[in-house]
């Protein structure tokens, strides 16, 4: 029988930061419930993961390297899927890993010139990429969640792996309403997002366009306070936290979506504006995003400055059929690539013998 088309038992490993969640936790709810819709027994198995201090990282991959997932009381899973670090640590006969991101502190976020990275921190962090490039390079198979992700592992551990996209959370809930007078920021609040940068350009805006910015996290009562301190409460709100309906509704109404992270590992906020019909303003150095928006055709990409994405607000805002337009082609590339969690489960279920690499 054709595997794709058999039932297994999948295990589905990942780490867990209690009191945070994010992007990867919602990867993985839905990877569980693209599994358990196809009709394969699927369990997610997590455990704890502390990003500091180092010793904390050393205990959290030293555990998952103990672990045998070839016999789980009797029941063995017949394929592991392992996602986080270092949750692809784990020991069993068919592993595959689709990889959100690696600890990115030890990778593309080094800075070697650090006063914090000691001779003992260096020592950790090889210690954690020799771990990584000997589990990833074992794996039957590594996939990523994109072309970003993909150019980090070749980079770092001379691994070769798949960028394999899915579709983001909102998928299905997502429409197109007449354009307000607003930019939509939703993410969470953290120093990566850089929605400083969305913050110290509505000091330029001359538009009547605000910016609405939705989420919560450790950069919230940061963010509040630039927003006093520059005097832009009239033309700044911070939300929090929307349901999804909510999140919708503000998707739907803007002109345009804000979305300027710093490197990011894929971006279902970009996904999520190209479904609602808006035009994207990302940064030439946001990473993931970048290999959806293209400038000028689904959306608009500017330097990581706050007076560039002033100007592209104001574009915006002086040219409405034009970000009508842009907002209607990021749907039809978003439709171009297909992305469906029945190919995302199939491919990591039943990998292709020779996938191509990046």
């Amino acid at each position: 029988m054709d595997r794709r088309q058999s039932i297994v038992r999948v295990l589905i490993a990942d780490v867990q930061v209690p009191f945070i969640a994010g992007g990867a936790e919602a990867l993985a709810a839905g990877l569980v419930d693209a599994c358990r819709r196809a009709g394969h027994e699927t369990e997610l198995v997590t455990m704890p993961f502390r990003f500091f201090p180092d010793r904390e990282v050393i205990r959290a991959m030293q555990s998952w390297d103990a672990e045998n997932f070839n016999d789980l009381n009797g029941y063995t899973p017949e394929i592991a899927i392992c996602l986080r670090f270092p949750a692809y640590c784990l020991d069993h006969r068919r592993k595959v890993v689709w990889l959100p991101h690696q600890h990115r502190v030890f990778y593309d976020l080094w800075n070697p010139s650090s006063p914090e990275n000691t001779p003992e921190r260096q020592s950790v962090r090889k210690c954690v990429t020799a771990k990584d490039t000997a589990e990833l390079s074992t794996a039957e198979h590594v996939y990523t969640i994109s072309r970003r992700v993909t150019e980090r592992a070749k980079a770092f551990n001379g691994v070769f792996s798949t960028p394999l996209y899915h579709p983001p959370p909102l998928a299905g809930k997502l429409y197109w309403a007449k354009p307000q007078a607003y930019i939509f920021a939703p993410s969470r609040l953290e120093d990566l997002k850089r929605q400083w940068l969305l913050i110290r350009a509505m000091q330029h805006v001359r538009a009547p366009v605000v910016a609405l910015i939705s989420g919560t996290g450790g950069q919230q009562r940061a963010y509040q306070q630039l927003i006093e301190e520059l005097g832009l409460g009239n033309k700044i709100r911070l939300v929090g936290r929307l349901s999804e309906n909510e999140l919708a509704g503000y998707y739907a109404c803007s002109l345009g979506v804000f979305f300027g992270p710093f490197d990011e590992d894929y971006g279902y906020i970009t996904l999520e504006a190209m479904l609602a019909q808006k035009p994207v303003i990302t940064c030439k150095d946001s990473g993931g995003p970048l290999e959806f928006v293209i400038d000028q055709q689904t959306g608009l990409v500017v330097d990581p400055d706050p007076e560039a994405v002033a100007a592209a607000i104001e574009y915006l805002w002086a040219n409405p059929q034009r970000a009508m337009e842009l907002g209607a082609a990021a749907y039809s590339r978003y439709q171009g690539l297909q992305l469906s969690w029945d190919t995302v489960v199939n491919r990591l279920i039943a990998p292709d013998p020779a996938p191509a690499a990046l």
